[in-house]
Parts: structure tokens; C-alpha cells; sequence
């Protein structure tokens, strides 16, 4: 290894003068992102490059060969990562980038794994490669996630700070670091991304919730649990770090007794619970004595309590994002914005402003009096649980289907019966629901029947709900399911969704 790999640029977080030799594992967004990046303004570091690229595909040759041999190495297949150390001239990477695709169970991460000294994420090495003045805002959780980096970031740049969305949102976070115009990365972050971090040390981290999910690309909710809790794990390295948790949830939860348990210096850094076990009212300084905490206080206004100093913010009725998860959404990003340094009118400011994000109970027009809602990011039963009771009390006829993930859905069950007034079972996952939902219409005297109707695809589980629905009433798109059986993503089944309702609503005249 190059000497040089033990020294470090003084500008940077933990960037080495030398990367040495660097094995980028997988093509995808952040995998060309890595390729770019060192090919570009690392190039200088980087003594040999090369990728493993996984399957090879038609997309995945032509991004290959915009790259001379001699600037980049690549192979195909699952034992591309021997191959091309062998065609470095090494044992070892120094370094290995990898793909949040590629699961640590599959072959080809092994076989990285194996001839790499390190294998991070990109995240990790966007991080390191970033501005030794920059500051990181990292949130994580199963939902959430995007409408708190989204309004963090909103918060921060109505205030006038250079800040940017990026992770799973937006650009890459290397692709940010490489313009080098951010002073304050918002970055979601997913269980994958975490799972290979090592050193990343945000100024602010959020965990929102944690509900089974991506199960088999972790192989258990254990090991999904321990990537989502890395977001903390490097916190007491940074001076002031703060971590904001979603107290309302029961894993989190425990989280935050244990921080509790340890005193302030152990710990080494702050943290701010978000409600408590009783809900996003509860304040935790009077529930378990912490120092801090979010919550909506009794008249309605979203609070934080941080550093000796309670913010009381804005109604949660003046937010323009619907529904008590997205309370708590507003008080995580509202508490990361003043760690980070704004004040309170200026975090009001930006609460007020922020509108509903494409795709996450997003209005999306009106068809002969019947409001619809596109909420097509809700792909497992837990997101599509808070959209049930974002209406309260209105009972909206919700739209259920397309790839099953095979989770439990009793709980589902249950929030029809509570919020619905009818719901359409559509797509692949039809059976499954159809037994699951047989019941419901066998209302007890006393509660209000709940419909339950069937549809093939999605434009026919639309007509069926707006075929029963009256004038007042609200269709509402949240499928508690994956979109590959019909689509390629969750916004294409979302942008359909709309395109359909615009239809409908062109064909009623309204």
C-alpha cells in the first residue's frame, strides 16, 4: 500500500493523499457516480481503476466504453472482482466502492469483498471526500425519509444556506461533493447505504422509524435494524452532533432509553425524541426527563425544546403536507434545522411554505366532485397506514395492490376498518389481499361497513372507486405494495395514476 494512503488532505473529512488502486462494484447511479468522480477530480489519487460491473448489460458495455482501457478496467460476472486484480497487478484494492444493489450475501460482493482491504458505500466515500468545513444531515428510516430531506433541505435554503437534498434524492451525494457548491448535505440515507459505512460522521442525524422492510437483501430485521442505527454510530466524534428520533415508534424507542441510560459523556453528542410512546403530543422531558424534545403542544403548534430553549413553531394546521405522520416529519426536520443553527421565524417561515412532495399523498385533481390523491410511494403496509388516517375523519376509498411483499396485514385490515369507506384490491398481490379483506364487509352492529371491491389493473381499480364514489368524497392511490407488476418504479405508477385522473376529470368536465 502507498504510504501516502496513511495521510490526508488537510481540506477534506477523511480524504487520503492516495487512493491507490479502487474497485468500483456495480453500475448503478452511485457506482457511475464513483467512475466519474475518480476518472475526474480524484484521478490524480488514483493509481489503477476498475469496475466490476455485475450482469453485463447492453446500458452498462456502452457506459464502459466512453472510458479508455487505460483509464478504467472493467468485467462482467461474479468473479469480475479476481479478474481485475489480477489485471492490476495486486492481491488487494485498496478500496472497493460498493452499489447499494449489490447485497453483502450475493456472490459478487464476496468476491470483492475478498480482494479489497475496505468496501464502503458511497455515501461513505462521498463523506470523506467532502469539505473538512461542511456539514451532513443524515436521515434514515423505513418511511419518511424523503419528506424530511426534502423540508430540511427547504428549511435550510429559504434561510439562504447553500444546502442541497442528495442520496436517494436528487444528485448522488458524490456527485455533490464533485461541484462543490453545498455547505450543508441533506442526505437520505438507506439501510443499504449505511450498512457500508465505516467513518461517516454527520453534524445531524435522523431516525425516523423502523418497520420490517428490505429483509432479504439484509436477511433479517436484525441486521436491517443495526444498518439503520449506524447513522449514529460516529456522532460523538462531532463536536455539537445532534440525533433526532421518532419516539412514537416502538424500536426506536428503545433507542432512545438506551441513550437516555448514558450520560453525556458517554453518549457525546445530543439528542431530541419526537413525541413519545402515547404519540407525536407526548413531550419526553416530562415523560423520562430528557433535555430535550419535539412535539405538538396542547394548543396544536409544533414545539422543540432544544439546548434550555423551547421554539414554539406553527400550528400543525398551517403545514400544507396532510396527516399526524407528516407532524412528525415537520418537528424531525424543524429540530435538525435549529441544531444547524437557524432561527425560530425562519424555521416557521419555511414549515408554512413546504408543499406535498410528488407522490406522497399528493393532490392530484378533482373528477365530478371526488378529490384524488396519489400516494404512490406508500410500497409496504406501514406508509400506507399513516396515509389511512391522514384524512381523519374523512373515510376515503383507498386503492390496494400491485407486487406483494408478503408482509403481515392484519394491521392494514384494521386501518380500513377504522378510516375507510371502501377500498379496490388491484394487480398482482389481489389474492393475498382478497383473503385478508374477506371479513371487512361483515361489519359489527354499530361500526360502519366497509366495502371491498376488486380491479385488475390499475385504470380499472380508478373507475371502480370513482364509480362508487359521491361528491365529498376521496380516492385516494396507496397500494402497500411495489409497482413491478404492472410498472418500473413507483413514480411511473404514480405519474400514471395522475395522467388517468386528468383523463377522467377532461371526460367528466370536471
Amino acid at each position: 500500500m502507498d504510504a501516502n494512503r496513511e495521510e490526508y488532505l488537510d481540506d477534506r473529512k477523511r480524504a487520503p493523499r492516495s487512493l491507490g488502486r479502487v474497485l468500483v462494484l456495480g453500475l448503478g447511479r452511485s457506482g457511475k457516480a464513483a467512475v466519474s468522480y475518480l476518472t475526474g477530480p480524484a484521478a490524480a489519487r488514483v493509481e489503477a481503476l476498475a469496475v466490476a460491473a455485475g450482469e453485463r448489460t447492453a446500458q452498462a458495455e456502452a457506459f464502459v466504453m466512453e472510458y479508455p482501457a487505460s483509464a478504467l478496467m472493467a468485467a462482467f460476472g461474479d468473479d469480475a472482482p479476481q479478474l481485475l486484480a489480477q489485471r492490476a497487478g495486486a492481491d488487494r484494492f485498496d478500496l472497493c466502492i460498493a452499489s447499494p444493489g449489490i447485497a453483502p450475501g450475493t456472490a459478487l460482493y464476496r468476491n470483492a469483498a475478498a480482494v479489497s482491504r475496505e468496501v464502503v458505500s458511497e455515501v461513505e466515500f462521498a463523506w470523506r471526500e467532502s469539505a473538512a468545513s461542511s456539514r451532513w444531515a443524515a436521515i434514515t428510516g423505513t418511511n419518511g425519509k424523503t419528506t424530511v430531506t426534502s423540508l430540511t433541505a427547504h428549511l435550510l435554503q429559504q434561510a439562504g444556506m447553500r444546502a442541497k437534498a442528495v442520496g436517494n434524492i436528487g444528485d448522488t451525494c458524490l456527485e455533490a461533493v464533485a461541484a462543490g457548491d453545498v455547505d450543508v448535505y441533506v442526505a437520505e440515507t438507506s439501510s443499504y447505504q449505511l450498512d457500508g459505512t465505516r467513518c461517516f460522521a454527520p453534524n445531524a442525524a435522523v431516525l425516523l422509524n423502523i418497520t420490517p422492510d428490505h429483509l432479504k437483501w439484509h436477511g433479517s430485521f436484525e441486521a436491517y435494524e443495526q444498518a439503520k442505527l449506524k447513522v449514529l454510530a460516529n456522532l460523538a466524534d462531532v463536536p455539537g452532533a445532534v440525533a433526532v428520533l421518532d419516539a412514537v415508534d416502538d424500536v426506536v424507542r428503545a433507542t432512545v432509553r438506551s441513550l437516555r441510560a448514558a450520560s453525556d459523556t458517554e453518549r457525546g453528542f445530543s439528542y431530541v425524541p419526537v413525541g413519545t410512546a402515547q404519540g407525536v403530543s407526548g413531550d419526553m422531558r416530562a415523560a423520562c426527563g430528557s433535555d430535550n424534545a419535539a412535539f405538538l403542544d396542547s394548543d396544536g403548534v409544533l414545539t422543540v425544546a432544544l439546548s434550555g430553549c423551547e421554539h414554539r413553531l406553527v400550528p400543525a394546521s398551517d403545514l400544507q403536507i396532510r396527516g399526524e405522520h407528516n407532524v412528525s416529519n415537520a418537528l424531525a426536520a424543524a429540530a435538525v434545522a435549529l441544531a444547524l443553527g437557524l432561527g425560530e421565524d425562519e424555521v416557521a417561515q419555511g414549515l408554512r411554505s413546504f408543499k406535498a412532495l410528488e407522490h406522497r399523498i399528493e393532490p392530484c385533481g378533482t373528477v365530478r366532485g371526488v378529490a384524488c390523491y396519489n400516494d404512490s410511494k406508500a410500497t409496504n403496509v406501514d406508509a400506507t397506514l399513516k396515509a389511512f388516517a391522514a384524512f381523519d375523519p374523512a373515510r376515503p376509498i383507498v386503492l390496494l395492490g400491485g407486487r406483494d411483499k408478503g408482509t403481515e396485514l392484519a394491521p392494514l385490515v384494521q386501518a380500513a376498518r377504522d378510516h375507510a369507506k371502501a377500498v379496490v384490491l388491484f394487480g398482482e398481490s389481489h389474492d393475498r389481499f382478497a383473503d385478508a379483506f374477506a371479513s371487512l364487509e361483515a361489519a359489527p352492529r354499530g361500526e360502519q361497513p366497509v366495502s371491498v371491491l376488486h380491479a385488475g389493473k390499475l385504470a380499472e381499480a380508478l373507475d371502480v372507486a370513482l364509480d362508487v364514489a359521491e361528491g365529498g368524497d376521496i380516492v385516494l392511490l396507496s397500494p402497500a405494495c411495489a409497482s413491478f407488476d404492472e410498472f418500473s418504479c413507483f413514480e411511473e405508477r404514480g405519474d400514471t395514476f395522475k395522467a388517468l385522473v386528468a383523463e377522467r376529470a377532461a371526460a367528466a368536465g370536471a
